[in-house]
């Protein structure tokens, strides 16, 4: 009997972890159902427009637009990779770094790249995988440990020891995770629509209508079709991600201009652009929840209430993991873009949080 106690904890977290893995999975199939009729109603529509793909051998004048700042790379040491990003602002100003999500690159923080240059070294970095920074092959390679352990080394190759960091989206998860692991080197966190990576892991597994809204987490576990069903119509999907009306920036929102929306198509357009960024929702299953999840950093927390791939309430929650000065706001009209949305409002509250002086909770 008594080795049947000393048993059942560990029988326990054995069946939670294939309950888990086989809920992953299941949805994973499932989505991919779905799509596949969506290919085949598309072909059955009009395969010449479903295979159509305008070549786009130049970029958009936009992306060498002079006031944004200028290009430049670094090649990290350990891993070997070289990152592009953009940088505006006098070096030796303090360091405000930013990490872009899914699917954007440097360009999604054009609006404050302008804006901030007058005090910080503002640098937009493309991610692991994403635009000119190099993209390994290796579905491995992009780990949360991978992502993490990049941000560290810019930093160092930059000459900085600290930084204001940014992250929107997949950037956020990962802003997350720096403030997490090295608290020394973050000044003051801002996040940007996504919760503490804990609140998310466990949201999902409770709330169905935020299972359904992530359901392509789970579409991109299938290796290489979401890569094509991005690339069909000429990259419809992705345009639509930025404009319709469920996906994209509201109504009230600073939408794309037809130039922004040609550079995003121009980045993942180019061969092999989108599975780098795809990659990291390969892996994400694999690496939460977290073993350590308490923020030690003054925090602020934006959330466009009208994001259609999170949940409102998980801002909510995400206070409880934040064992220091925490701000949310909420904007009600604005979309999962936020910093593209409604640009000035974000500028104005993330001035307002860097210049207020924030004080450790008891």
């Amino acid at each position: 009997m008594a080795r049947l106690r000393d048993c059942l904890p560990r029988l326990m977290v054995t069946l939670r972890s294939l309950l888990f893995w086989s809920l992953v999975y299941c949805y994973c199939w499932l989505c991919a159902s779905i799509h596949l009729l969506k290919l085949l109603w598309s072909i059955g529509k009009g395969p010449a427009q479903t295979f159509r793909r305008l070549a786009r051998e130049h970029p958009p004048a936009c992306l060498s637009d002079p006031s944004l700042g200028t290009h430049c790379y670094v090649r990290i040491k350990d891993s070997g990779l070289r990152f592009h990003y953009v940088a505006a602002g006098e070096r030796g100003k303090p360091l405000m770094l930013l990490l872009h999500g899914f699917p954007e690159f440097w360009y999604s923080w054009r609006h404050q790249l302008r804006e901030f240059k007058s005090e910080y070294r503002v640098v937009a970095l493309d991610l692991r995988g994403y635009g000119e920074t190099d993209a390994p092959i290796h579905r491995e390679n992009y780990k949360l440990d991978c992502l993490i352990t990049d941000i560290k080394d810019i930093l160092d190759s930059l000459g900085y020891s600290k930084c204001v960091l940014i992250g929107h989206d997949w950037g956020g998860m990962i802003a997350w995770l720096i403030a997490i692991c090295y608290p020394e080197v973050v000044m003051k966190l801002i996040v940007i629509n996504f919760p503490h990576p804990n609140v998310f892991t466990e949201y999902i597994l409770r709330h169905p209508a935020q299972l359904l809204k992530s359901s392509y987490y789970y579409f991109f576990q299938i290796p290489r079709f979401p890569e094509f069903m991005f690339s069909i119509n000429d990259f419809k999907a992705l345009k639509q991600l930025f404009t319709s009306h469920s996906t994209g920036i509201g109504r009230k929102g600073c939408r794309l201009t037809t130039e922004d929306l040609e550079a995003y198509i121009y980045v993942f357009s180019q061969p092999g652009a989108l599975s780098g960024p795809i990659n990291y929702y390969r892996n994400i299953f694999s690496c939460l929840p977290l073993k350590h999840h308490m923020v030690t950093t003054p925090t602020l927390l934006l959330w466009g209430e009208k994001d259609a791939f999170m949940e409102v309430e998980m801002a909510e929650v995400t206070k409880i993991y934040v064992k220091n000065y925490f701000r949310l706001t909420i904007l009600s009209e604005a979309s999962h873009w936020l910093q593209q949305d409604q640009p000035d409002i974000v500028n104005k509250l993330i001035w307002t949080f860097l210049k207020e002086e924030t004080r450790k909770k008891d």
